[in-house]
């Protein structure tokens, strides 16, 4: 089991939830965070400090996040220390589809 950051985070970034990670599994990008589903430990002690309620616990309608997340750590840096928000975020919080729009599968 993994906990996976879903399409809510993107253009978004909030990073409050990378400090409380015992195994320093999130990943950033220039939009969004990642798990690095190969090395969370299924605490779920990030998912309280996400504000915008991006992280989610596995399930099957989660997959392709899991995915995503997987190839994506491979290239992302690991973050660890907590930074400010995009200047913008709170216009990005309701938008949908937001992965393909901004990031896209490659």
């Amino acid at each position: 089991m993994t906990y996976v950051v879903t399409d809510a985070c993107v253009k978004c970034k909030y990073t409050d939830c990378v400090e409380v990670c015992p195994v320093d599994c999130f990943h950033e990008g220039d939009d969004m965070l990642v798990i690095n589903p190969e090395e969370c430990i299924d605490c779920g002690v990030c998912v309280p400090e996400c504000p915008i309620d991006a992280i989610k616990e596995e399930s099957p309608e989660l997959m392709l996040w899991i995915e995503r997340a997987h190839k994506l750590s491979k290239k992302w840096p690991v973050i660890t220390i907590k930074k400010p928000a995009p200047p913008d975020a709170e216009k990005y919080v309701n938008e949908k589809n937001k992965f393909e729009k901004y990031i896209g599968d490659d």
